[in-house]
């Protein structure tokens, strides 16, 4: 897996040699995480596909076709994956707090994209939470700003 993740990088988005390959599986593993919210009610739509290809894109400043290579890859461990640990434990080593809050902040726009929020989904994003580390006021507070009104 980081082998795939190191090739992504390197031949797409022209990392350097002298990059850190685990921030770099750390953002993978971001990606991932928003293709497990648009999945966890068992059905992808296109408008969750659009919104996580637009974060994609926005949080890792790329262009159009990097980030639909990075989207395809993420969904593809996705499939491979089984669990969220992998993930979660990736990103906490790597990333802040505040870029933890980012993630669900994210995740929560993924699970809105379809205008509902489904049990599976509510009880994915508790999960993310509790793994995530992020306290219960900042959690509730994202859900409450991405909600549909």
């Amino acid at each position: 897996m980081i082998d795939a993740i190191r090739e992504f990088f390197r031949d797409r988005l022209q990392v350097q040699k002298n990059s850190d390959s685990t921030e770099d599986a750390a953002r993978l593993a971001a990606a991932a995480l928003l293709f497990e919210a648009a999945m966890s009610d068992y059905d992808l739509g296109e408008e969750e596909r659009t919104t996580i290809q637009q974060l994609v894109r926005e949080q890792f400043d790329l262009d159009d076709a990097d980030a639909s290579a990075l989207a395809t890859l993420a969904q593809q461990r996705v499939r491979e994956s089984v669990g969220l640990h992998g993930f979660t434990s990736l990103i906490n080593q790597h990333w802040s707090e505040k870029d933890r809050l980012n993630l669900v902040e994210q995740m929560w726009r993924v699970v809105y994209a379809d205008g509902r929020l489904d049990d599976h989904e509510l009880h994915l994003m508790r999960k993310i939470q509790r793994l995530l580390h992020i306290p219960q006021n900042d959690f509730v507070s994202a859900k409450l700003r991405h909600k549909p009104t």
